[in-house]
């Protein structure tokens, strides 16, 4: 089956949840009428094959356009709805009732399996659609136009295969997975993902539909060591929350929320990157199950930290509420 009719098919069985989707039939039939209009006038591959898109009468003003609205609600909905399935299974207490009332959840680790199943095939198979439609369009065009694309796609953030629910959702699968009383009764919905240790080294890997592979590495650029309390910046590097904090000028009382927005990513540079962080608690769960010693060792210097950062912000709220 051609891809563009199990993409249809799929996204027709999500109608019901109403799904933001990649038009990707439309898109191709776009690039069908731009191939139509090369034969037509007898143009064949132009020597300066960056200026072909600009010559296009069909899709100029419209392709792009319209893909980075589709990429930008697709992402949007993926977020948004692995955000309320993680905090569904990490929340405990009266606020865990309390979400399970609402109708959030069927409150129950079978049900949030299958609807965690569910957001991982919704953002691979719209990634591969992204994927095969720039793909398509470079081809006809001869251009590399759509892998400009691409590029700019990752740096405003709506890559799907960049979000950081996507690496909560793995932490996820394998806490489930190893979790004893539910090993047995709950399907796996990510093929081949495991944490390895390399050298003591952590990393996140995972093949995925159509020849996706998520490597994602777990040391932070910043202490070089294993991410601890790790945070996700909205342009998708991880580090330790204590190093993020440092990296923004800010301290861990007033987080990484007040973080001045020309603050920029230690490692690409990026600023405003800080006040939409994602606080990683299903890795951070996976970490301390598997490194035990390291993250006892690490929570104490952690812990020391925080007491005197903590101490040293209210003394300083001190002396400026007298005046001294």
């Amino acid at each position: 089956m051609k891809f563009c009719k199990k993409y249809e098919e799929y996204m027709q069985g999500q109608r019901h949840e109403k799904l933001p989707e990649v038009g990707f039939k439309k898109l191709k039939k776009i690039l069908k009428r731009c191939r139509k209009e090369v034969h037509s006038h007898g143009v064949g591959i132009p020597q300066d094959t960056s200026t072909c898109p600009q010559h296009c009468p069909v899709c100029d003003g419209t392709f792009f356009s319209s893909l980075c609205k589709e990429m930008s609600d697709v992402v949007g909905s993926f977020n948004q709805r692995a955000q309320r399935l993680l905090e569904v299974h990490l929340a405990s207490g009266f606020r865990g009732f309390f979400i399970w009332l609402k109708g959030k959840s069927h409150g129950n680790h079978a049900a949030l399996v299958q609807e965690g199943r569910d957001l991982v095939t919704y953002a691979l198979i719209n990634a591969v659609a992204m994927r095969k439609i720039l793909k398509k369009y470079d081809k006809i065009h001869c251009s590399k136009q759509g892998l400009a694309f691409k590029s700019q796609a990752q740096s405003k953030r709506i890559e799907i295969l960049q979000s950081p629910w996507l690496c909560e959702l793995m932490a996820f699968h394998i806490n489930l997975r190893e979790t004893n009383s539910y090993a047995k009764k709950v399907p796996a919905f990510f093929e081949g993902c495991s944490l390895i240790l390399n050298d003591g080294k952590p990393s996140l890997s995972c093949d995925l539909f159509d020849s996706i592979k998520l490597d994602i590495d777990l040391t932070c650029s910043i202490c070089l060591d294993t991410v601890f309390d790790p945070v996700s910046l909205t342009c998708g590097h991880i580090f330790c929350c204590m190093c993020a904090c440092k990296a923004a000028s800010v301290t861990i009382v007033d987080g990484l929320k007040e973080a001045h927005p020309k603050e920029k990513c230690p490692i690409c540079r990026e600023a405003g990157v800080y006040e939409g962080a994602v606080h990683l608690e299903e890795l951070h769960v996976l970490l301390n199950r598997s490194c035990p010693e390291y993250w006892v060792e690490r929570r104490k210097i952690d812990k020391t930290e925080r007491i005197q950062q903590t101490k040293e912000h209210w003394e300083s709220q001190c002396r400026l509420f007298m005046g001294v």
